[in-house]
């Protein structure tokens, strides 16, 4: 099976980076029965930590997000990769992207078991229309 490549709508927010910080922003979204395709949390600064996060349903996370009083930002654009994992299948999606001359900005890549694989993918928003045309989802 081939790797299936999309874009994906994308939502963060930002929180203080210390212990336990998450915990009203999870427990939002658990309490709203919202699911999510992605997660990813990264500290951005010192004091601060990015939490990103990709809905299945947009419409009752933002409502869920508004019900909280969380601040939520987006929505930007990145992409999600899946398929067979193999040795290699990461350096094949970036090379063409690097041969392209599209710069990524980040990509988190796991096995998810079972030989699949995952992967979200971020590029500049000027380089979107680009990479998805060389990723062959235009």
């Amino acid at each position: 099976m081939a790797d299936v490549i999309q874009r994906i709508e994308y939502y963060y927010t930002v929180v203080l980076n210390r212990t336990g910080a998450g915990i009203k922003v999870f427990d939002a979204f658990k309490k709203a029965n919202v699911n999510l395709v992605a997660f990813n949390g990264f500290p951005s600064s010192v004091r601060r930590a990015q939490l990103d996060f990709v809905p299945s349903d947009r419409d009752k996370f933002l409502a869920a997000a508004q019900s909280a009083r969380i601040k939520i930002v987006g929505p930007r654009v990145a992409f999600l990769i899946q398929g067979q994992d193999h040795v290699g299948v990461v350096a094949d999606v970036v090379s063409k992207l690097g041969r392209a001359k599209i710069n990524i900005t980040a990509i988190q890549a796991v096995s998810s078991g079972a030989g699949r694989y995952g992967a979200i993918l971020w590029v500049k928003p000027r380089q979107i229309n680009k990479a998805a045309q060389v990723l062959g989802i235009s």
